[in-house]
C-alpha cells in the first residue's frame, strides 16, 4: 500500500504542480485578446498570428489543466447521487468509473490521436493560415500530453479509491476542497 499512496502522492503533486503553472498563461490570453481585439475593432488591423496565439495558449490551459481540474474535482458529476452518498460509496464510484469509463476513452482517444500527430510531426507542420504561427505539430502534441496526464490522474484517482476502500482515511476526499467548483 506505501507504494500505492507514493504513486497517488507523485501524480496529484505532478498535475498540481502543472495545473497552477498553466494557469499562469491565462494573463498573457487575456492581455493578447485585448490587443487583438482593440487593433481589429480601433485601428482595422489585424494579425493571424496573434489570434492564433491566444487559441493555442487558451487549448494548452484546457488540455493541460484537465488534470489538475480532475484532482480538485472540478470536473462533471451527478452531484445529486454522488454529493450525499458515503465515501465508500464514492470510492466506489470513483474506481469504477475512472477504470471503466474514463481510461478506456482516454486510450482510444490516444490510440486514434497519435498517427494524426506523428503526421503533424514528419511535416514539422506549420499553420495553413497566411501568415500563421509555424509550430502547429507541437500544439498537436498537447492532444497526447492531455491523454497521459489524464490518464495518470484517472489511475491516481483508482488508487486513491483502493486506498480509502482499504481504510486509509488520509486519502479521503475532504468536502470544502470542491466547495465552489
Amino acid at each position: 500500500m506505501n507504494i500505492l499512496a507514493s504513486f497517488v502522492r507523485l501524480i496529484d503533486g505532478l498535475n498540481d504542480f502543472l495545473g497552477k503553472a498553466v494557469a499562469w498563461l491565462v494573463i498573457p490570453i487575456v492581455v493578447i485578446t485585448f490587443l487583438v481585439a482593440t487593433m481589429r475593432y480601433g485601428f482595422s488591423v489585424g494579425w493571424v498570428s496573434v489570434q492564433e496565439g491566444y487559441m493555442w495558449l487558451h487549448g494548452i490551459v484546457f488540455m493541460v489543466g484537465a488534470g489538475y481540474t480532475l484532482l480538485h474535482g472540478g470536473h462533471v458529476r451527478v452531484d445529486v447521487f454522488y454529493r450525499p452518498a458515503t465515501v465508500r460509496f464514492k470510492a466506489w464510484v470513483d474506481l469504477i468509473g475512472s477504470l471503466v469509463l474514463m481510461l478506456p476513452v482516454l486510450v482510444m482517444v490516444f490510440i486514434y490521436s497519435y498517427p494524426y500527430v506523428m503526421i503533424s510531426w514528419s511535416r514539422l507542420e506549420g499553420s495553413n493560415q497566411t501568415g500563421g504561427l509555424p509550430g502547429l505539430f507541437l500544439y498537436k502534441s498537447v492532444i497526447l500530453v492531455f491523454c497521459v496526464l489524464m490518464a495518470l490522474q484517472g489511475l491516481s484517482l483508482a488508487a486513491r479509491s483502493v486506498l480509502v476502500l482499504t481504510g486509509h482515511r488520509e486519502f479521503e476526499t475532504k468536502e470544502e476542497e470542491h466547495e465552489g467548483v
